[in-house]
Parts: structure tokens; C-alpha cells; sequence
């Protein structure tokens, strides 16, 4: 049996049967306990289920369902872009992540890691779940779409935080600065980068030089771009001043 198969397999348990047990489902599978709960961690970081003390517990569908069609998207991209992010990320830190598809991505780099993560993101804080990670879910009204918490009460609660490092995305980046499709996530990214004492922008290369109806802030709202474009499609950005991360 596949790894794939097998993680498929467990899925589909847990959303007949809501939880499980692992020597239950190594049993099943006539595989080793420590296989299942490889698979756990990693199901775990993908935001598609919940590791309990001695097995697993189902998360809303929805979660699953939304984060893992949008994480497909350029995976390889974002994969490597949050390798590089983690980097950044030292012992200690206080960083904000936000609700975007890439910056979900980092949460597998971060596991172990003794920092403290603030997010408004639900598949992040179900990521990062049994972690050495401490989680603060901003509050707020839900999002049911993007599954994370946004307006006048999120934007409160950011403000009560001082972060070492914040993590966002964008739909759309040019030397002109930051787009997005949504207002309210614009709003957020702000209020984050703000609260912030460095700001990174994790952007895959398919979004620089796109455009999106709300320019929602210029270059200098960040500390560094981090990316997958090669050096010449970053050039004009590091002309700005901004230093890019991209090998």
C-alpha cells in the first residue's frame, strides 16, 4: 500500500468515524504504529485533521476541503518559499501568521520550534495543534469562505500585540505595492505589519507584476519578499531598497 493510499484511507475513517485510535488503525492497515503516527503528523500539518494524545480527532470539512484545493495550487513554489521563511524564525519569536494559502504552508517548518504563533487563521491553529508552537486565535467574526476571523473586533485584538516577525501574502505584487481581492484581508495584513517589528511577504512568482482592484499599501510596509522568482524578475524590487529572499 502506497503512502498516499494509506493516508487516504485514514481520512476516510475519520469522516465516518469522527476520531480514531492509532493501534486501532495500525491494526487496520497491518502497518506499525509509528507509521500511522508519521502520517498523523503529517495529515496534522496539512490542516486536514487533529492529533489527540493516543490518535486523531476529524476537523470541519470545510477547512479540509478549502486549504487543501487552494495549497495545491503551485505547491512546489510555496513549499520552497516557506523552507526559506523558516529560517527567519529563531527561538523565541513572537510572529503573526496570517490566513493566505503560502503562509499556511509554513506551519509544517515551524513545528518545532519554541516560538509563540498569533493568527486569525482556523487551518493554522489546527495545524500547529500538539506543537512545541504556543497559538493565540485572534478574535473576531468568522470568515466562512477563507475559515478565519476578520473585522472590527480581529482588528482590535491585533492591536493589543507586539510581534517579533509577521508573515503575509498578497494576490498581486508590482513595484507599485500590495494587492488584494479582499478588503478585509487587506485590513488584517495591515494591522499585522504594523504590530510587527519586521514584515515578510511570502509571494510566489506567478503573482509578481499582477494587479487586483485595492493597492492596500507600498513596498516600504515590508522588511523582506520571499520568493521563488529568479533574480531578474526580483531586480526591481531590490532597486527599491526591499531585500528579497529567493534561493
Amino acid at each position: 500500500m502506497t503512502t498516499i493510499t494509506r493516508k487516504r484511507k485514514i481520512l476516510e475513517f475519520l469522516s465516518q468515524n469522527e476520531e480514531m485510535e492509532v493501534t486501532e488503525m495500525a491494526k487496520y492497515l497491518e502497518v506499525s504504529d509509528i507509521t500511522i503516527r508519521r502520517d498523523l503528523i503529517d495529515l496534522e500539518s496539512k490542516g486536514l485533521l487533529i492529533r489527540t494524545h493516543g490518535g486523531a480527532v476529524k476537523i470541519d470539512e470545510n477547512i479540509a476541503v478549502s486549504f487543501q484545493d487552494k495549497s495545491v495550487k503551485n505547491a512546489k513554489e510555496k513549499d520552497f518559499i516557506c523552507q526559506l521563511a523558516s529560517k527567519e524564525i529563531q527561538e523565541g519569536d513572537v510572529i503573526f501568521i496570517d490566513c493566505g494559502s503560502t503562509t499556511f504552508e509554513l506551519c509544517k517548518y515551524i513545528r518545532e520550534k519554541k516560538i509563540h504563533v498569533i493568527t486569525n487563521s482556523l487551518p493554522v491553529v489546527n495545524a500547529l495543534a500538539h506543537s512545541k508552537v504556543k497559538v493565540n486565535l485572534i478574535g473576531g467574526e468568522l470568515d466562512t469562505e477563507r475559515m478565519a476571523m476578520h473585522g472590527m473586533m480581529a482588528v482590535e485584538h491585533i492591536r493589543k500585540y507586539q510581534a517579533t516577525k509577521a508573515f503575509i501574502g498578497v494576490d498581486g505584487l508590482t513595484t507599485e505595492g500590495l494587492f488584494a481581492h479582499s478588503e478585509k484581508e487587506a485590513e488584517i495584513s495591515l494591522n499585522i505589519a504594523a504590530q510587527a517589528a519586521q514584515t515578510y511577504l511570502l509571494c510566489d512568482a506567478s503573482k509578481i507584476g499582477k494587479k487586483s482592484y485595492l493597492n492596500f499599501g507600498g513596498i516600504g510596509l515590508l522588511h523582506t519578499l520571499i520568493t521563488n522568482a529568479d533574480d531578474q524578475l526580483a531586480s526591481p524590487f531590490r532597486t527599491l531598497g526591499l531585500p528579497v529572499l529567493n534561493k
